[in-house]
């Protein structure tokens, strides 16, 4: 008798969330976001890479010629290395060594400062795709906007609407 009276409670708290539960999931609304696909569609987001494929087209370029360059110069070495001087090739070959390291440093800090850049740019989209969410959830009333998932309903899907309000606010001069 003494357990089943120390249970009452919870049970009439139990019996009292079920009771409220079912009026309280109907006025409930949910939206779901997906960032990638703000960041394939949005104007924003394809400025902010047009914006990185200018800042760092030139670099690239000048890997990728380097690159070829070494290429060359190997292939030119390993044709010619059987009629070269001992010492000779062993010049070349640290020549190449030491070609070889400084277009790795050289291709290393370009994905560095590009992987940078692209954060940069990439948060700086999220942030306003944030703001626009927020100003979409408050105008329609949503109580959760997510933005990962592992399954969600397309009906609850609110993208669309956030890149439409997303180019639209980039259209729109800064006042």
């Amino acid at each position: 008798m003494k357990s089943l009276s120390r249970h009452i409670p919870l049970v009439l708290l139990l019996g009292t969330l079920g009771a409220a539960v079912p009026a309280q999931a109907q006025e409930f609304k949910a939206g779901f976001v997906n960032t990638d696909r703000i960041f394939r569609e949005a104007s924003t987001a394809k400025a902010a890479q047009a914006k990185l494929e200018q800042e760092f087209s030139r670099r690239e370029k000048e890997l990728v010629e380097q690159g070829n360059s070494l290429k060359s110069a190997t292939e030119k070495f390993e044709r010619e290395a059987p009629t070269m001087a001992e010492s000779q090739r062993t010049a070349r070959q640290r020549q190449l060594v030491d070609q070889d390291r400084d277009f790795q440093r050289k291709r290393r800090e370009f994905q560095e400062d590009l992987g940078a850049r692209k954060n940069e740019e990439l948060g700086q989209v999220l942030e306003r795709a944030n703001k626009v969410v927020k100003q979409v959830a408050e105008a329609e009333k949503y109580d959760v906007i997510l933005q990962e998932a592992v399954y969600i309903n397309p009906k609850h899907d609110i993208t669309d609407k956030v890149i439409k309000a997303l180019n639209a606010a980039a259209a729109t001069p800064a006042k």
